[in-house]
């Protein structure tokens, strides 16, 4: 598909206002500069949805906004993956993650600690979930509700919470 005339001309009319927002989204320069151009590949790769009369800046800020939130869903699924083993877990952690620190270390493992101290049944749903288990497919594993799934999940998360304000 061609993309629609004119439009790169017109997008990049807005270049300094969306450089802008960009920064209010991430403060590295490097991700700003990633989510610039990402976001002008996906407006000229979808420009033939864009209907004329409408506010192409909002449409291009919409784009940048969904690019931003879907990367870094992406990256916190990657650096915050669960690992089970014999009776503790362990968050999976990446060399080149700058969070991989000590500081970092020693919190998880408050974490894991403070999960592993519940009530089985108020644990196992936190943990299936965690291993990103759906609540029907929790629900059906347990053989409860998906509405006490929810509930002992959100108890669960909240009873640590509070242990491990200090």
């Amino acid at each position: 598909m061609e993309p629609k005339p004119n439009i790169i001309n017109r997008v990049l009319q807005f270049d300094h206002s969306l450089r802008q927002f960009a920064q209010s989204l991430t403060p590295n320069l490097e991700d700003v500069n990633d989510l610039l151009q990402d976001t002008y590949v996906k407006v000229i790769v979808n420009s033939n949805y864009y209907k004329e009369d409408t506010n192409l800046k909002a449409w291009v800020c919409t784009i940048m906004k969904n690019t931003f939130i879907n990367n870094y869903r992406r990256k916190q699924k990657e650096r915050g993956s669960v690992i089970q083993t014999e009776d503790l877990y362990h968050l999976k952690d990446y060399v080149s993650d700058p969070s991989n620190t000590a500081d970092m270390r020693s919190c998880v493992a408050e974490i894991n600690k403070a999960i592993v101290k519940q009530q089985e049944e108020q644990r196992q749903p936190l943990e299936m979930y965690i291993d990103g288990y759906k609540y029907q497919e929790i629900a059906d594993a347990m053989n409860i509700s998906i509405g006490t799934v929810k509930s002992r999940i959100f108890f669960t998360r909240k009873k640590i919470m509070e242990e491990l304000k200090n």
